[in-house]
């Protein structure tokens, strides 16, 4: 069962990559995106900040707005997985109730869903700053900034926690792909 090459046989899945601005999500979702389309799988990834952009756009990052954001993207990974496609999703989703809702309508429809914490520290999310967050929050441009000012509820039990500070990016992406494996979803 091929279209254009690509495998229709294996389950979706969401991948959902939560950590700090900065912790290297993004970086990871993109390589085993790569990874796994080499494979014949059917990825789609998707990115917090284009989410954010269109989906989510007029969202501000008061609590309720951040938490609608979260189940937005939920319910799109949600509908992508249940219909054959891996979705990778690097997203802050500071708030554990936020992640656990996702969770639970995946659950309701047996869709498999992982969630990853990318465990990079905030000192060293505030030494890479992709974006300036950091550089800007300390400045008094920016309010609100997760980890810093603002909370992050750090995932009690993750189907996998990857310390990306401490290894390489091939590494952490192995050990994502591992994961996968030895859940079937790979």
């Amino acid at each position: 069962m091929t279209q254009q090459g690509i495998c229709t046989c294996w389950p979706g899945a969401t991948v959902w990559l939560t950590g700090l601005p900065s912790a290297g999500k993004t970086t990871l979702a993109y390589e085993l995106a790569e990874r796994l389309r080499a494979g014949g799988r059917r990825v789609e990834v998707l990115d917090g900040d284009e989410i954010r952009q269109f989906l989510s756009a007029g969202l501000t990052f008061s609590r309720a707005d951040r938490d609608a954001n979260v189940q937005r993207i939920g319910l799109v990974a949600e509908v992508l997985a249940r219909n054959g496609v891996t979705a990778l999703v690097p997203v802050i989703a500071p708030y554990a109730d936020s992640r656990e809702a996702v969770r639970k309508r995946h659950e309701s429809s047996d869709t498999p869903y992982l969630e990853v914490h990318i465990a990079t520290p905030v000192e060293a999310c505030s030494e890479r700053d992709v974006k300036g967050l950091y550089a800007r929050q300390a400045a008094g441009e920016i309010s609100g900034l997760t980890g810093v000012d603002d909370p992050y509820e750090v995932p009690e039990k993750p189907d996998l926690r990857i310390e990306a500070h401490t290894q390489t990016v091939q590494e952490s992406v192995a050990a994502l792909h591992a994961l996968l494996t030895e859940r079937g979803l790979a």
